[in-house]
């Protein structure tokens, strides 16, 4: 019974993974196309389309399984893998570590992120009285949560499109033989295929980890975040592969910053009362962990790494990895 699950589970990824290239270089299209930064693109579409599963597999979570902690472990524990999975785009880039050549732009959506995790993790933390705050049976966190999205898609358009118009993003044409009109349409084909296997990889890996008889917490943000993340790891392998680095890295962090939207949606539909009020304070550490991982992230993209340990990834990557098994350890350490 177990190997039929797994079968499934290799049968969705596996789509994503195809899909997940196809997305990839159609977005790529449209941002040549349309003159608009491979940055703003990944931010702004890849991520939204990426991050679907968490935001189906965070209101499912509430309103089918009645299970509030899977839904907030998911979203944070998706922030601290995505961030891990900055680690295979340095690996996969090989011409110079991938954190030396990314655009220093990135270092916006990571600051925001920090602000938004922030938020999340003062609630988080006992007594919980920011997550008291509340407009009927809403937490004030999630307006706010909101807000900072909606702000930093703002700032990042805005910087992206004075780095073009400076001249400090140069324009690389790649796909003279393609339209814009048809890589709209690839893109919808391929975004339609995303969201339909990202939804169903969470069910089958929550199938998966039931049988262990973990926590939701637990599950949430382990497995099941890893499952929801698996379209954000095969658009970022396929982005990189194509010469598109700067918008792998704006997926993996528009992702983070829209699973705080996600939380915020997760919070309109657990009725109770403010989520975060009933949420494990054990996810206080996760969201921590992806603080400190985007702190490294914005480290490096400042230093501008230019050397590989061993000829394969640099310290960066191996700080965001040490993190990542570090809020896995404490989580495992807390289900005992």
């Amino acid at each position: 019974m177990t190997a039929v699950i797994w079968l499934e589970f290799s049968f969705w990824a596996a789509m994503v993974a195809v899909a997940g290239h196809r997305l990839s270089l159609n977005g790529d299209v449209i941002a040549e196309k349309t003159g608009l930064s491979g940055n703003w693109i990944g931010l702004a579409l890849l991520a939204t389309v990426t991050s679907l599963p968490e935001l189906v597999t965070g209101v499912g979570s509430i309103t089918a399984a009645g299970a509030p902690d899977m839904a907030v472990g998911d979203a944070l524990g998706s922030c601290v893998f995505n961030l891990m999975i900055l680690l295979v785009a340095d690996l996969v880039h090989r011409p110079a570590p991938s954190f030396g050549c990314a655009s220093q732009g990135h270092i916006l959506a990571s600051g925001f992120g920090i602000l938004a995790l922030g938020l999340v993790a003062s609630a988080l933390v006992p007594p919980g009285l920011l997550a008291s705050l509340r407009l009927g049976w809403i937490g004030l966190i999630s307006p706010a949560l909101i807000l900072v999205y909606a702000v930093s898609l703002r700032v990042v358009f805005v910087h992206e499109r004075r780095a073009v118009q400076t001249g400090v993003e140069r324009s690389v044409r790649r796909h003279d033989g393609i339209t814009l009109r048809a890589a709209v349409i690839r893109y919808a084909i391929a975004a339609t295929v995303v969201i339909v296997a990202g939804l169903r990889l969470p069910v089958v890996a929550e199938r998966l980890a039931q049988a262990h008889g973990l926590s939701d917490g637990f599950v949430g943000t382990t497995l099941v975040a890893a499952a929801t993340s698996m379209p954000e790891f095969m658009v970022t392998l396929a982005a990189v592969r194509i010469g598109a680095l700067d918008m792998a890295f704006a997926n993996l962090l528009g992702s983070n910053l829209f699973n705080m939207v996600v939380l915020a949606v997760d919070d309109l539909v657990f009725t109770p009362g403010p989520l975060l009020a009933v949420a494990a304070p054990t996810h206080a550490m996760t969201a921590l962990s992806a603080m400190m991982m985007n702190g490294v992230v914005i480290v490096a993209l400042l230093y501008r790494p230019q050397r590989r340990l061993f000829g394969t990834f640099g310290w960066t990557s191996l700080a965001l990895l040490g993190l990542y098994l570090l809020n896995v350890w404490a989580l495992v350490a807390t289900e005992r």
